[in-house]
C-alpha cells in the first residue's frame, strides 16, 4: 500500500530551508537540461519547447524550472486528474503516467504531452517528477473542435512499476505522423523524470524525508508571504482594462476585459470574454491560471519563488464556456495567443495601480508556422517555428528586439539546422525597421522570417495583433502589427498547400513605446538611425527630426 506523509511538526531552520530550496531548483533545471540534450526533434533539442517541475505529494507545485510559463497550465491539472482516475493506494514506484488532454488529461493543448512519475522514499510517496514537451506532430488538421486536433490521451500508465506497457505506447505512436521522433522524445522525457526521481531520493536520504517536505511547505508559505506583501503595497481598489483580441484564425476582432480588485493582501482577477469559438484560440481554465500567475508575479514581485504559494492570495474568474474558460469540445491548439492577451490585460490594469512599474505591451502574439509534408522516400516530416517579436519599452529602458514575450520562452531554430532537416530555405531573418513604438523609451523591433519552399507541403499559421497594435504607456506610441504572407498575399489560419518556389513571409509585431516621443534624447534617435532600427521618414514622423 502507498503511504503518504502525515502533517508533522518538523522544525527546519531557515538556512536549511534555503539550501533545500536551492537543491529543488537545481533538480528541476538539471531535469530540463537532460530532456533537451536527450531529445531528438528540432522543436525540443534546438528550440527547447519543454518544461520540468517537481510537485509535492499532494500535487501542488514545489518548484518549476525557468522554462516556459505556459507549461504551468499543463502541470496544474495533471496530478489531480491522475489521482481522480487511480486510487493512491494503487500507485507504485516506477509507475509513469502519460497524458495530454485539455479536459481529462491535465494538458492545455494536445501537442504538449505530459509525463508524471511518483517519487517514493522508504515506501512513502514524497513528491512527483513531471515534465512536458511539445511534440510537433499533429499537423494538417482541423480546429473546429478538439476531436480534430490530435490524439486525446487521458492519464494512463505508460510504465507500470518500471515495465513499459508496449500496447499503450503502440497505440499512441500509431496516431502520430512522425512516430520515430515521438518515441525518441518520449524516451528523453522518461530520462528527465528518472533523473528527478534519483536526485529527490538522494535529497531525502541526505536531510530526511520529513525535513525535506517540511522545507517544501516552508518555501510555499514564504512565496505566499512575499506575494501577499507585494499585493498589500498596491492601493486598494478596482482597476479595469480592455484590449482587442484578433487572430488570423478569426474574422475581425473581439473585446476582452479584466477587472482587478485589490483588498488588503489579496487580489481578484475577473475576466470578461465572448463565448468560446469554433477555432483553436480557446483557453481552458488551468491555462488562464498559468497566464495570470505569471503576469501578476512579474509585476508584483518577480523574486517570488515559482511554487504553489504564490497563487494562494489570487482568485481568478472567467465566464464558463467563454474564450478564456472553455469547456468541451472547444478546440485549444492555439490557446497561447489568447493567453498572451491575458498578460497584456493584467499589465494594463496594474499599470494604473503601479505607475512606473509596468512595461508597455510587447508583441502580444505567438506567431507560428507549421510546415508538414513527405520526404522523397515517403517519410512524413513536420516543422514548427514560433517566432518572437518586439518587447515593450520599460520606464527606464528601451524594449528588447526579436524576443519571445510573456508566456513563450522558446529559442529559434538555427538556419543551419532548419535547412539540413527540412526542404525549406530561409531567405531572410532580420529585425524589422520602424516596427517599434516610439517613445521616450522606444519599444523593441519585430522580426521578419522569409522561407522559400523546396518541396510540396502544407502550412498552418497563427498570429495575433494582426489588426490591433501593441499599445504604449505614458504617451508612448503603438508598435506595428503582425502579418503572414504567401507570395505577397496575406494568409489566414487555414491549412494552405504550398509548392516549390512559393515564398512565405512572417512579420511579427513590435513592442509599444513608453513615455512621450518628444522626450526621447537626440542621442537615442541618432543611435536608432545609425543602427538601422528606424528610417529617416519614421524619425521625422515620430520624433519630428529634420
Amino acid at each position: 500500500m502507498t503511504r503518504t506523509l502525515t502533517k508533522e511538526a518538523v522544525a527546519v531552520d531557515p538556512i536549511t530551508v534555503e539550501v533545500i530550496g536551492s537543491a529543488l531548483a537545481s533538480i528541476t533545471e538539471e531535469m530540463g537540461e537532460a530532456l533537451v540534450r536527450a531529445s531528438y526533434s528540432t522543436n525540443i533539442k534546438e528550440r527547447r519547447d519543454c518544461s520540468t517541475a517537481l510537485f509535492d505529494h499532494r500535487g501542488t507545485t514545489l518548484c518549476q524550472a525557468e522554462h516556459i510559463p505556459m507549461h504551468l497550465g499543463s502541470f496544474l491539472g495533471a496530478i489531480p486528474h491522475i489521482l481522480k482516475r487511480f486510487p493512491l493506494e494503487t500507485i507504485r514506484p516506477g509507475d509513469v503516467f502519460i497524458g495530454n488532454d485539455a479536459y481529462e488529461g491535465g494538458g492545455t493543448h494536445l501537442p504538449d504531452i505530459v509525463l508524471t512519475e511518483p517519487i517514493f522514499h522508504e515506501g512513502t510517496l514524497v513528491a512527483w517528477a513531471i515534465n512536458t514537451a511539445h511534440h510537433s506532430d499533429f499537423a494538417d488538421r482541423g480546429n473546429a473542435h478538439i476531436f480534430q486536433e490530435g490524439l486525446r490521451i487521458p492519464p494512463v500508465r505508460l510504465y507500470a512499476e518500471g515495465v513499459l506497457r508496449k500496447d499503450i505506447q503502440e497505440l499512441i505512436l500509431l496516431n502520430c505522423q512522425v512516430p520515430h521522433e515521438r518515441l525518441s522524445d518520449l524516451r528523453a522525457q522518461m530520462s528527465a523524470n528518472r533523473l528527478g526521481v534519483q536526485r529527490m531520493i538522494a535529497l531525502c536520504e541526505k536531510y530526511g524525508t520529513a525535513q525535506v517536505m517540511a522545507a517544501g511547505e516552508a518555501l510555499q508559505d514564504y512565496a505566499e508571504r512575499k506575494m501577499r506583501a507585494g499585493i498589500a503595497a498596491i492601493p486598494d481598489g478596482s482597476y479595469s482594462f480592455t484590449d482587442s483580441f484578433d487572430s488570423v484564425q478569426m474574422e475581425g476582432s473581439v473585446e476582452l476585459g479584466l477587472t482587478i480588485t485589490v483588498r488588503g493582501d489579496e487580489m481578484a482577477l475577473d475576466f470578461q470574454a465572448p463565448p468560446q469559438m469554433r477555432n483553436a484560440l480557446n483557453v481552458i481554465y488551468t491555462a488562464l491560471l498559468a497566464a495570470c500567475y505569471y503576469a501578476v508575479k512579474a509585476v508584483v514581485d518577480p523574486t517570488v519563488l515559482p511554487n504553489a504559494g504564490l497563487a494562494r492570495p489570487l482568485t481568478v474568474t472567467a465566464p464558463e464556456g467563454s474564450l478564456l474558460n472553455a469547456v468541451l469540445p472547444a478546440a485549444v491548439n492555439s490557446r497561447l495567443s489568447a493567453c498572451q492577451r491575458v498578460c497584456d490585460m493584467v499589465m494594463g490594469a496594474l499599470a494604473q495601480a503601479l505607475p512606473g512599474r509596468v512595461m508597455a505591451a510587447g508583441n502580444g502574439s505567438c506567431a507560428s508556422a507549421t510546415f508538414s509534408g513527405r520526404r522523397p522516400d515517403g517519410e512524413p516530416w513536420v516543422y514548427l517555428e514560433t517566432i518572437g517579436g518586439g518587447g515593450g519599452a520599460r520606464p527606464a529602458a528601451d524594449g528588447l528586439s526579436g524576443i519571445h514575450v510573456h508566456m513563450t520562452n522558446t529559442s529559434n531554430l538555427p538556419v543551419e539546422a532548419l535547412e539540413i532537416e527540412y526542404p525549406l530555405t530561409l531567405l531572410r531573418y532580420e529585425l524589422v525597421r520602424d516596427s517599434a513604438g516610439a517613445g521616450a523609451m522606444r519599444g523593441g523591433m519585430g522580426l521578419r522570417r522569409t522561407y522559400r519552399i523546396e518541396a510540396d507541403c502544407m502550412l498552418a499559421v497563427e498570429a495575433s495583433r494582426v489588426l490591433s497594435r501593441p499599445w504604449g504607456l505614458e504617451g508612448g506610441g503603438p508598435a506595428t502589427c503582425s502579418v503572414i504572407r504567401r507570395n505577397g498575399i496575406v494568409l489566414d489560419g487555414r491549412n494552405t498547400a504550398l509548392t516549390p518556389g512559393d515564398i512565405v513571409e512572417i512579420v511579427t509585431a513590435g513592442g509599444g513605446g513608453y513615455g512621450a516621443p518628444a522626450a526621447r534624447s537626440p542621442a537615442g534617435i541618432a543611435r536608432d538611425l545609425r543602427e538601422e532600427r528606424i528610417t529617416p521618414d519614421f524619425a521625422r514622423a515620430a520624433y519630428g527630426t529634420a
